[in-house]
């Protein structure tokens, strides 16, 4: 029974290139009582293993949240997967704005203590006691009556790039930050406003609307289906988009244009822009948001310090990185004094220029690659690498890119080779390679022949 996945994210995506098919990025929630999340989530992996659907989900003992890619022709088979829990009978799937073939490259099923971590232990608290949930044309609708008070119930590093006109939007980097702000900012207004509260997809306002109604909160609305299921529904609608600028999404891609107006700002030069990037400073990666000036300039880096360390040799990086906590714990938010036109809290509705249609959202240049063959060993005296070869041939004078977690993306034309110890001009399937080259590789690595 297989519960994890076989392939690599770059085999993963160069299978979804060969096959060229349309793939749906999507994304959905319940809140539920789940006696056994441990074999929910096992049966999920393997029949969504079966049609090749990718993504993050996490299940907990109050529901599932799941974040995910699917072909376009397993969407319906997809959906009978979930529909055959009673709780997802006609569960609503948010399929994105825009799509990409690569948002999720692997199946990731979690087992968490909860499905939105929210900082509580009140058993007398009930999530599914919610809120009223209003369609796009109700929610632009109770946003004009003088009585709403609306509330964004994301992170400052997404709201700062999109938002709805007049929202409060938290200083926060976590949804368990937001709960007693909100309440303390708002506990004047119990009985004579209406609560009006959104998200990107739903779950965070849906506990939360919730959360507002268990602290006596009379009147608690939520946007159904946030803001993906709004943006749908007003391009479907012809309504206004009360909502100004991008939304933050959480695969590759960290964004999706609702409007073509530019709320934020590089927080490098300042320079309108909304295009987030992760520092390439492995040991930094923090997210921040760079135009395209300074992303050539910085070698998407947010600091002079960051572009320094990765002109250092790998295993100068690695030292560097030694001893100090990497990984999840190392993804920070946006909050750095380096980066100086950094906006959160009290945000502007203002526009500060249009998003041309062309660059609406920053698309990785995809190379076009053939896997030829895997890493087997790298002689470090002699700077040498051996790779066997598993698919077609390679040639002197290829472009080759030799690709891995810790290597990163290394290009090169090869000028010369050993071919099973002989020097040669070619190598086929089954052949052994050796070359130099000036760094050093990892088991892990693939070896790949640039086709463009």
């Amino acid at each position: 029974m297989q519960l994890y996945n076989t392939l690599s994210a770059e085999e993963r995506a160069e299978l979804i290139d060969q096959a060229g098919k349309q793939r749906l990025t999507l994304s959905f929630y319940a809140y539920a009582k789940i006696q056994d999340p441990k074999k929910f989530r096992d049966d999920l992996f393997i029949e969504w293993n079966k049609l090749d659907a990718l993504g993050r989900t996490y299940v907990a003992k109050e529901g599932i949240n799941a974040q995910m890619s699917v072909p376009a022709e397993n969407f319906e088979t997809f959906r009978e997967t979930l529909e055959a829990y009673d709780f997802m009978k006609n569960i609503r799937l948010n399929v994105a704005v825009e799509h990409d073939d690569h948002s999720f490259l692997k199946l990731t099923v979690k087992v968490r203590d909860k499905i939105v971590a929210d900082g509580l232990n009140d058993e007398t608290f009930d999530v599914t006691n919610i809120g009223v949930h209003l369609k796009a044309q109700e929610f632009n609708e109770i946003l004009d009556n003088p009585d709403t008070i609306v509330v964004d119930f994301r992170n400052h590093y997404e709201s700062e790039i999109g938002h709805f006109k007049g929202a409060i939007t938290p200083d926060v980097e976590t949804f368990r930050e937001s709960l007693p702000i909100i309440n303390e900012q708002l506990k004047d207004f119990k009985e004579d406003k209406n609560l009006v509260m959104y998200c990107t997809g739903g779950i965070r306002c849906e506990k939360a609307s919730a959360y507002f109604k268990h602290q006596g909160f009379k009147n608690v609305f939520q946007l159904e289906g946030g803001i993906i299921n709004y943006a749908k529904q007003i391009k479907e609608e012809n309504l206004e988009s009360k909502f100004i600028g991008k939304n933050f999404v959480f695969d590759h891609r960290l964004g999706e244009r609702i409007t073509d107006d530019i709320v934020s700002q590089c927080h490098q030069c300042g320079k309108p822009c909304d295009n987030h990037t992760n520092c390439e400073n492995v040991g930094c990666h923090l997210l921040f948001i760079q135009c395209d000036d300074c992303k050539a300039a910085m070698e998407n880096c947010c600091s002079t310090e960051c572009l320094d360390i990765i002109h250092l040799p790998l295993v100068e990086q690695v030292k560097l990185r030694r001893g100090i906590q990497v990984g999840n714990k190392v993804f920070r938010k946006g909050k750095s004094d380096k980066l100086a036109f950094k906006h959160s809290g009290e945000l502007s509705d203002k526009s500060l220029a249009l998003a041309e249609k062309s660059t609406a959202i920053r698309q990785k240049i995809k190379v076009k690659k053939v896997l030829l063959g895997k890493a087997e060993h790298y002689y470090a005296k002699a700077q040498v690498a051996l790779f066997t070869i598993e698919n077609q041939e390679l040639n002197l004078g290829d472009k080759i890119l030799i690709s891995g977690p810790t290597t990163g993306n290394q290009e090169l034309v090869l000028e010369k080779m050993l071919v099973n110890g002989t020097e040669g001009v070619q190598a086929k399937m089954g052949d052994k390679v050796t070359f130099t080259l000036p760094f050093r590789i990892r088991l892990s690595d693939k070896l790949y022949k640039i086709t463009n």
